[in-house]
């Protein structure tokens, strides 16, 4: 296994992490909250649109993070 496969896996593997948490400390408490299936669904929704923010802003961080490490070393 090369170096860059081992690197993949570790990234796929802190995702899965991170998913996990989200799905356990964010989208099971919201469910639990709400008894009408249609509320249910709103809470998966606008879930998905909190965890598209987190996304975006990882994303974006990083992109300029690594745009601006060689101007700072």
């Amino acid at each position: 296994m090369s170096n860059s496969n081992i690197t993949y896996l570790v990234a796929g593997g802190c995702a899965l992490i991170a998913f996990i948490a989200f799905v356990t400390l964010v989208v099971a408490p919201a469910l639990q909250s709400h008894r009408r299936v249609w509320e249910r669904v709103a809470v998966l929704v606008l879930s998905g649109y909190v965890f598209a923010a987190f996304v975006g802003t990882g994303v974006v961080l990083g992109l300029w993070i690594f745009l601006q490490w060689p101007s700072w070393f």
